[in-house]
């Protein structure tokens, strides 16, 4: 009776100190408490202290399609939601933007952080060079990160065909964009 006791009393512990979900933590499956496979109709409960702005229909070509904001109470832009299909309440978060740069990375990583600081944490796979930016791809993550040309070699800044290395953007760039693809 005693060992029954023992092993109720070890399970009751051990649930209590389940960790709290860090709501600024991102990583590949999770951006604060928003996970793969989470349904549109599931923002309403996740942010209900804060600003859901979803696009108005018909408004396609001033808001983008399909997109969801999501600001804290104060103001701050925290997320940009791109959901899988029209907004409808069962369409999954396809892609997301982190806007604020309380977001972090288990390897520390922040919008704040620099290229260096972010080949240093991940093994970044490519950069692609795109019209006014270039996409920098991350192995084994499904995010990445946009940097501006304009923080490039003249050679490589115009020239959309030139094929960008890793050694030509600077260590102290810092990325315009965090993107998370699902």
């Amino acid at each position: 009776m005693k060992k029954v006791i023992g092993v109720l009393t070890l399970i009751i512990v051990l649930a209590s100190c389940t960790k709290e979900q860090d709501p600024f933590e991102w990583n590949k499956d999770r951006v604060g408490h928003l996970t793969k496979g989470m349904q549109v109709h599931q923002l309403d409960s996740i942010y209900a202290n804060d600003s859901i702005v979803r696009s108005v229909k018909g408004d396609e070509f001033s808001n983008g399609a399909n997109l969801i904001e999501i600001y804290e109470k104060g103001g701050a832009h925290l997320l940009t939601l791109t959901p899988s299909e029209a907004l409808d309440s069962t369409a999954t978060i396809e892609n997301i933007i982190i806007r604020d740069d309380r977001y972090t990375t288990l390897e520390g990583i922040t919008k704040n952080s620099t290229f260096k600081e972010i080949s240093a944490a991940y093994k970044v796979s490519s950069v692609d060079n795109m019209i006014d930016d270039a996409v920098i791809w991350v192995n084994d993550q499904n995010f990445y990160f946009s940097i501006s040309k304009d923080e490039l070699p003249t050679d490589v800044k115009f020239d959309i065909s030139a094929k960008i290395e890793k050694t030509m953007i600077p260590g102290d760039t810092k990325p315009q964009y965090m993107f998370v693809s699902w």
